[in-house]
C-alpha cells in the first residue's frame, strides 16, 4: 500500500491526499506534527532529507514535492488523468500548478512565517499581511491566466486537473489569512464546483483525523 507522510494543514500534502483520492487509491498517512518541529528530527530526515511534507513511499521509492508526486502517480496509477494528453494543455496546466506551487507558496510557507516571526520579529499582523500581499500578487495573476482562455467547468475544460488539485489548498490557506477571495470571480466559480466533489471534501484539513489535535 501507498504510504503518505502528511500534515492535515499543509497545503502539499493537502494537494497529494487529493490526487490520490482522485486515483482512487488506497493510502496509509503517517502523520508528521510540523507545530512540534516533529519534521526537523533526524528520524523524519532519514525519510525525506529536505524535512518537507509530503513525502509518498512506494515500496523502496521515497519521493517529495507535491507536484513530481502528482505526475508520478499519474504515469503510474489508474483512474482519471490530472494532465491533459495533449502538450500544450500539459504545459498549460502545469504552468497554473506551478504559479501557486512555486510562487505563492514558497514566500509563504510554514518555515517562512516562522521565520518571520521568530528570527525578524514580526507580530501576528504583519505576519498575516505579508501573506495576504504574496497571496494576492499570485491570484491576480492566476485569474488573469484564466480569463485568457482554456478554461470549462474547471481551470483546464471540464476535466479536473493537477491546476485544480493546487488551487483547492491554496484557497483554504489564502482564506486562513484573511486574503480577499472574492476579488477572483473566475478563480472562486471554478473553486467552489472543486470543493463539492468527494475527492477533495476528504482530502481537506478537517476531514483529517489529526485536526482533533490542532
Amino acid at each position: 500500500m501507498l504510504e503518505l507522510y502528511t500534515y492535515f494543514r499543509s497545503s502539499a500534502a493537502f494537494r497529494v491526499r487529493i490526487a490520490l483520492n482522485l486515483k482512487g487509491l488506497a493510502w496509509e498517512p503517517h502523520v508528521v506534527w510540523l507545530p512540534s518541529g516533529e519534521h526537523r528530527g533526524e528520524s523524519y530526515r532519514q525519510v525525506n532529507p529536505q524535512a518537507l511534507v509530503p513525502t509518498l513511499v512506494d515500496g523502496e521509492l521515497k519521493l517529495n514535492q507535491s507536484l513530481a508526486i502528482i505526475e508520478y502517480l499519474d504515469e503510474t496509477q489508474p483512474g482519471p488523468k490530472l494532465l491533459p494528453p495533449d502538450p500544450a494543455g500539459r504545459a498549460r496546466v502545469r504552468s497554473l500548478s506551478m504559479l501557486i506551487a512555486s510562487e505563492i507558496h514558497p514566500v509563504n510557507n510554514l518555515r517562512v512565517l516562522n521565520y518571520l516571526k521568530g528570527e525578524l520579529g514580526l507580530d501576528e499582523e504583519r505576519v498575516a499581511g505579508w501573506y495576504r500581499h504574496w497571496c494576492d500578487e499570485g491570484l491576480a495573476a492566476f485569474e488573469a491566466q484564466l480569463a485568457q482562455g482554456g478554461i470549462g467547468r474547471y481551470c483546464h475544460g471540464d476535466e479536473v486537473t493537477m491546476a485544480d488539485v493546487c488551487l483547492v489548498p491554496q484557497i483554504f490557506n489564502a482564506r486562513r489569512f484573511g486574503t480577499e477571495v472574492g476579488k477572483y470571480p473566475l478563480t472562486m466559480r471554478i473553486h467552489d464546483e472543486l470543493v463539492k466533489l468527494d475527492a477533495f471534501e476528504r482530502a481537506s484539513p478537517g476531514a483529517q483525523p489529526e485536526a482533533s489535535r490542532a
